[in-house]
């Protein structure tokens, strides 16, 4: 494997990322525990909820935004706590209203209170009015291979499956899906919502992800700092044990080293 090859960025609506993790900016203790996991993660995409964060839209109050420097990091407003196509599409014209044109956007169109799994149904549409309104979507969805496929035929620049439900760290739960999504994909396929610990994070890397989003994972570890420098390390072993190619899996043993030519 050339080290063109290894070295490849993560390219997303024609724009390049050295980091394949992306990391979300809720459920911090504060703004400075924030930044500080920001930075241990090395993350070059952060995610904000535009309907419980607040970037302007309410002046009295911190601004998170002061907070990170907007020359280093991409903003990806998201849709979280939309329950429909309306409320979704809104949050997403909000965002680009504040962000002076912003078009890059995640959508999620949650299904229940209890699972918060998507609704793909709403989710179909609402990534359809959005492409239609000049926007990048990268979009939430279950880990269906039909699904996935749709999204990317309508246009969305990302598709990002579940491992597992939201803020559950319950880790990767099908990967023979999430392989299948990945194997028809002609856009980058990112492992969002899920991953509890770094080695779920190299596995769905060793599946061939091309990056992974996450939030409770880093933000409700003990040590979140700590836990985001071990998420970057992670991320970045099992891409490079993606590209390696693993060895075939065997159901006895075989010596480590040769027998041939041995003296006794």
């Amino acid at each position: 494997m050339s080290d063109t090859k290894v070295n490849q960025p993560l390219v997303i609506a024609g724009n390049t990322y050295s980091s394949r993790l992306l990391v979300g900016t809720g459920k911090y203790k504060d703004n400075e525990e924030t930044r500080l996991a920001l930075e241990a993660s090395g993350a070059e995409i952060i995610t904000i909820a535009i309907r419980r964060t607040n970037i302007g839209q309410n002046p009295d109050e911190p601004n998170l935004l002061d907070e990170l420097p907007l020359d280093k990091y991409t903003l990806l407003p998201n849709t979280a706590g939309c329950y429909t196509v309306d409320d979704a599409v809104r949050t997403c014209r909000l965002a680009r209203e504040l962000l002076g044109g912003h078009k890059l956007v995640k959508l999620e169109v949650l299904g229940d209170e209890k699972t918060l799994f998507p609704d793909t149904i709403e989710t179909l549409k609402a990534a359809q009015i959005l492409v239609d309104d000049g926007f990048d979507v990268m979009v939430y969805t279950n880990d269906d291979p039909l699904i996935a496929k749709e999204l990317e035929n309508i246009g969305c620049v990302a598709v990002m499956p579940l491992a597992a439900p939201i803020g559950s760290g319950l880790g990767i739960r099908n990967p023979y899906n999430i392989l299948t999504i990945i194997e028809n994909a002609n856009v980058p396929i990112l492992v969002d919502a899920g991953v509890g610990t770094a080695s779920d994070a190299a596995i769905a890397m060793e599946l061939g992800c091309d990056g992974i989003l996450m939030n409770t994972a880093i933000a409700a570890a003990q040590n979140p700092v700590l836990m985001a420098s071990a998420m970057k390390k992670a991320i970045e072993g099992g891409r490079e044990a993606y590209l390696a190619g693993r060895m075939p899996r065997k159901r006895f043993a075989s010596a480590s080293s040769p027998i041939e030519g041995t003296f006794f």
